[in-house]
């Protein structure tokens, strides 16, 4: 019997939010500042004035625009090698690591492929998420998907995914975002490892 697991990955399989985290470990002199910069533009996306999608996008754009490929890769895995050993609950990380027999696994994520890559790699996963659009190999600071998160994290995951060959549907989430995608799956779990 065919099975297919889906894992929000921000709070559910880590108990941090892992964007700010690799910003600021990648960026420690001037994360501060730019942080408090940013205040005004969090507020509005809290008023719903503005789209939370934009101000993250703002946000990645003003330390990563124009760095290459491989500039970010390096960041990236830095920041998998510092926080490998803490990020995961520890719940999580053992059921995922007790499916190493399961073929179909996936983690859904709002968060940008640049950093979760090495964690799904880690973990023996696949990732759906929101990916960063490099032009020759330079990051434009724009987004090549819709942020992945509520209706679109669904939108993904079928179009990524035929989901008519599994009998069963695991999917596990811990906020407003994931409610579709838990809404997919013949076993929903919400905040299942806290």
């Amino acid at each position: 019997m065919k099975r297919l697991y889906l894992f929000d990955f921000d709070g559910t399989l880590t108990n941090k939010d892992t964007m700010f985290d690799f910003l600021q470990f990648s960026f420690p002199k001037n994360y501060t500042t730019a942080f408090i910069r940013f205040v005004p533009i969090f507020l509005l996306t809290k008023f719903k004035i503005l789209k939370a999608e934009k101000a993250k996008q703002k946000f990645i754009a003003h330390f990563l625009k124009g760095k290459t490929k491989d500039e970010i890769e390096i960041l990236s895995n830095n920041y998998f090698e510092y926080r490998k050993d803490s990020i995961f609950r520890k719940r999580a990380l053992s059921y995922v690591k007790d499916l190493a027999h399961e073929e179909n696994k996936y983690i859904v994520t709002a968060s940008l492929d640049i950093w979760v890559k090495p964690f799904a790699k880690y973990l023996g996963v696949r990732l759906i998420s929101t990916q960063a659009e490099f032009v020759n190999d330079v990051f434009t600071g724009n987004f090549a998907t819709p942020n992945c998160n509520y209706k679109q994290k669904v939108a993904r995951v079928i179009g990524e995914i035929q989901l008519s060959q599994f009998k069963e549907v695991y999917a596990f989430g811990d906020t407003n975002g994931d409610k579709f995608m838990l809404k997919l799956a013949t076993n929903p779990h919400f905040k299942y490892f806290e």
